[in-house]
């Protein structure tokens, strides 16, 4: 009863400082304190992006119907997923916007009606009327890779940066927010391997360092090392972002790069291009994965590759929906 109480007569806001209620603090904080419990409760750059885009259909959803965005009622979250679920919106979309509205009441020290048991009565409705099924990226094989990267035009700037796009993202598990923030700095070229240091990500929110190494592949053209190699002599620099748009000459081969980064809107794009409208940038990161496990290598390699903290998301991106293809049943000496 005490909790409840608690959650009720949250801290006051006082010199725009949020009423910072997960923190477990009583009465308002300083600015300076403040200022490092909001970071810590906005969580990556991506997602709060996505966050205040939700946001933002939220609050318009409330101003339409008349209803009071924050605090939101739990029937007014109640309709805001049915409406989203008959639009129709993806199971995720949808737990995805009451994150964003869970947060924002969070920050703003307001008691947050996500998670009320009316409220997960009809997520479950919704989630068994949508199916708990997602839509994945799915994983492609490295023979695939290979053919896609075979087809390449290499005497174009676009065929020599999207060759390095693709075997840097596969063989790095990047994600593609990594892809477009990496810099030639953080890239180490040892005897070995190359080494990229990253720093802040969505499973490393501290933004301390982390390594990922990229190995030589025994033929050239399928080589990810080699492949940056020759998109770093095309950038002609050693600083600045890795992968650029490129500025377009009277023909398809005059084209040179710019000093501009690729989004990660266009790096999903071009995934896409060359792999086919099925698959997505996220995929590059889910075939590795899949091929990883494929090849017998343990969860904690996989882990020190892609940077994931549990074994639990390891299984989920791992794609092995072919029940024929992979299935144990085949191997038991009958």
């Amino acid at each position: 009863m005490k909790q409840k109480e608690k959650k009720a007569n949250l801290p006051v806001v006082t010199d725009s400082v949020p009423a910072l209620a997960l923190a477990d603090l009583s009465g308002t904080v300083p600015t300076a304190v403040s200022r490092y419990l909001v970071r810590g409760l906005e969580g990556a750059d991506n997602t709060r992006l996505a966050y205040a885009t939700d946001l933002a259909t939220f609050e318009a959803y409330c101003t339409e119907h008349g209803l009071e965005p924050y605090p939101a009622h739990v029937t007014t979250l109640a309709g805001y997923v049915t409406h989203l679920a008959d639009l129709p919106r993806k199971l995720a979309t949808i737990a995805r916007h009451l994150a964003a509205i869970n947060k924002k009441h969070q920050l703003l020290g307001l008691p947050s009606a996500v998670g009320a048991p009316a409220l997960d009565v009809v997520m479950k409705g919704i989630s068994r009327e949508l199916g708990k099924r997602q839509k994945q990226a799915p994983a492609f094989t490295v023979a695939y890779l290979k053919n896609v990267i075979k087809n390449l035009d290499l005497e174009t700037a676009a065929g020599i940066r999207d060759r390095a796009l693709l075997l840097l993202g596969f063989a790095g598990a990047f994600r593609r927010s990594e892809l477009v923030a990496l810099d030639l700095e953080q890239v180490e070229l040892k005897d070995a391997a190359l080494v990229l240091h990253l720093g802040k990500s969505k499973t490393n929110q501290t933004g301390e360092t982390e390594d990922k190494a990229v190995f030589y592949a025994a033929n050239p053209l399928f080589c990810p090392v080699r492949a940056f190699q020759d998109w770093q002599r095309l950038l002609g620099r050693t600083s600045g972002p890795v992968f650029v748009s490129l500025r377009k000459g009277k023909t398809a081969g005059d084209a040179v790069p710019t000093d501009k980064r690729l989004s990660d809107v266009r790096v999903n794009r071009l995934v896409k291009q060359h792999l086919g409208e099925e698959y997505s940038a996220h995929s590059l990161r889910a075939s590795f994965i899949t091929t990883a496990k494929l090849n017998g290598q343990s969860n904690e390699f996989i882990k020190n590759q892609t940077k994931q903290k549990t074994d639990e998301m390891i299984s989920r991106y791992t794609r092995l929906s072919d029940v024929i293809a992979y299935n144990a049943a085949q191997a038991l000496g009958l």
